[in-house]
């Protein structure tokens, strides 16, 4: 008996198709090519039809090929994930579904059904079990949250990641304050409770007095001029940075308030000037030249 292949619009016409592939439509054998003309289901996005060699996905009397089933906002393929088949016959993810209706949750992108238990917050809704913190995936309800940015937190996950930290003791706690902490060439705004807030020396509170600080630890004036700071080579006293001394000279370890740091002989001053240092005391060239 002879195999041929049987075209649904032409019954008169036949095509040998011994040897090669074919597919059954009403327990006849026909080609591929005849299906796809006579038999194939078209794609709802494609309009073209869906071969015997596609993969076909259908839903409520429509079919697409498998590529074609993509979400209409975001074209993110869904033949494998959630998606909301809407009235106007559009297919879409559960996230832009979710947008799209403002009746979706926005943890899980299911629709909230009515009398729920949900939560509301900044005209979007989420199912009680889905409002969770970014951080700990634990969820909500009835505690107190932070945001940053669109992540909702927990106070404690919040606290750890973002909330500043005692400078001192690295904890986070109430009656933390800011404190401008001078150091090196840049001052540091760094974040203290007040009772870590003393002095390094002698423990004395340095709110609200001046301070000033050496190598991360915090100082008043007094135990700075003592413990800490350098003396100046002229007159020997302290050079805090405060005040009249504010500018300091510096040259081979020795160090000068900017108003000491002039001629031993003439008293001129010498900073950002020419200089001569003999048996440790700076002179201008011209005096240099007569000692």
């Amino acid at each position: 008996m002879r195999l041929s292949c049987l075209k649904i619009h032409d019954l008169r016409r036949e095509t040998d198709i011994r040897g090669k592939k074919y597919v059954k439509k009403d327990e006849k054998p026909i080609c591929p090519k005849c299906f796809e003309k006579t038999c194939a289901n078209t794609c709802a996005e494609c309009k073209r039809p869906i071969g015997v060699d596609a993969k076909e996905l259908h839903h409520k009397n429509r079919y697409w090929h498998e590529s074609c089933f993509r979400c209409a906002k975001c074209y993110k393929g869904l033949a494998s994930e959630p998606f909301n088949a809407r009235d106007d016959g559009k297919i879409m993810c559960g996230k832009c579904g979710a947008i799209q209706d403002g009746n979706r949750c926005q943890g899980c992108y299911k629709v909230v059904l009515p009398g729920t238990q949900n939560v509301e917050y900044k005209n979007k809704v989420w199912h009680e079990d889905c409002f969770k913190c970014f951080e700990c995936k634990q969820p909500i309800r009835t505690k107190s949250f932070l945001t940053k940015g669109d992540d909702i937190y927990c106070t404690s996950c919040h606290d750890t990641k973002f909330a500043k930290k005692c400078f001192h003791c690295k904890k986070v706690g109430e009656g933390s304050r800011s404190r401008s902490a001078p150091g090196g060439s840049a001052t540091r705004i760094t974040q203290w409770h007040s009772e870590c807030f003393v002095c390094h020396t002698c423990r004395k509170p340095l709110a609200d007095t001046r301070f000033t600080s050496h190598e991360n630890n915090v100082y008043c004036v007094d135990c700075f001029k003592t413990d800490v700071a350098k003396k100046c080579h002229g007159c020997k006293n302290p050079i805090t940075g405060f005040g009249h001394g504010t500018n300091v000279v510096n040259y081979e370890g020795y160090s000068w308030h900017e108003y000491c740091f002039n001629c031993k002989k003439c008293s001129l001053t010498l900073a950002n000037k020419r200089f001569v240092i003999k048996a440790d005391n700076i002179y201008c060239p011209d005096c240099a030249k007569k000692v």
